[in-house]
């Protein structure tokens, strides 16, 4: 009953995780099942019988699973789903792709890294055994964050959530570096492509190899995201692919690159400075 009760008790943290994690809103409510409780997550602007949610519950005594599915009136959020460019897909699909290794992650009748949904009985299932301690805030949230974040990130790329909405003349997709007009022109650049390269590339520098959460705790999560082609160089917005078009680089490897104007170095250039200097 404990982790039953942590589950349900954890709401507000879970919810912090996840729109720290996609930067989309959450509501959530507690189910109970027999003497088992679980979580249930939708997406906050729909209706949790009209889109996505994933669930997460107790699995034994030291486990937790996490499963996705779709309400039972989610046919409107699915053919939209059905018309997201193949580059969303792609994106999605990687997301789900990089959920943590110990998790045993199932589709039901598709291969984990090539998968599309068709209809409302589109599932996936994440399971996590044999945790130290499954009832512990920290482990929670390391759920929430390896794997409710990437599998709720990937239904939001697919839906075409973004905190950013695209102009009339940007509706092919989400744009980097879109001149909008406040008190100064700016150069914008888009939250959910520096949340997906995260997940996709992880939080350690590619030029130094440096991952500061191990360096410096809790305290360490401050890791940037580097864009190949700078955004001042940029004549008209375009499209970024956060697999090959932004990498992450620790401050300093950051600030490094970008001594050198008008196009920074790149990251092979700063290791090779780095072991010419070592």
């Amino acid at each position: 009953m404990k982790l039953n009760n942590m589950i349900a008790s954890r709401t507000e943290l879970i919810l912090s995780e996840l729109l720290e994690g996609t930067s989309a809103a959450f509501s959530a409510s507690v189910r109970q099942e027999g003497l088992r409780r679980s979580l249930r997550i939708w997406f906050a602007d729909l209706n949790e019988r009209e889109g996505p949610v994933a669930e997460l519950r107790p699995f034994g005594l030291k486990g937790h699973q996490v499963k996705l599915y779709f309400g039972n009136f989610a046919a409107a959020v699915i053919e939209q789903i059905n018309k997201a460019p193949k580059e969303d897909l792609q994106l999605a699909q990687a997301l789900v792709s990089s959920i943590r290794n110990d998790a045993k992650v199932e589709i039901a009748g598709q291969a984990v890294t090539d998968w599309r949904i068709f209809d409302g009985s589109f599932q996936i299932t994440a399971t996590i055994r044999d945790l130290e301690e499954p009832h512990a805030d920290a482990t929670l949230a390391a759920t929430c964050r390896e794997v409710i974040v990437p599998i709720m990130g990937a239904m939001a790329e697919l839906i075409g959530y973004d905190v950013i909405s695209p102009s009339a003349e940007e509706q092919e997709g989400i744009y980097e570096g879109a001149v909008l007009r406040s008190l100064v022109s700016r150069r914008e650049r888009n939250p959910r492509n520096r949340l997906l390269c995260m997940r996709i590339h992880g939080e350690r520098c590619v030029a130094c190899g440096m991952e500061p959460k191990l360096r410096y705790g809790s305290a360490g999560a401050v890791i940037e995201v580097h864009h190949l082609q700078p955004l001042g160089t940029l004549g008209k917005p375009r499209a970024y692919d956060p697999r090959i078009d932004l990498v992450p680089l620790c401050p300093t490897c950051h600030r490094a690159a970008h001594t050198k104007r008008p196009l920074p170095y790149t990251p092979d250039e700063l290791s090779y400075l780095m072991e010419a200097h070592d």
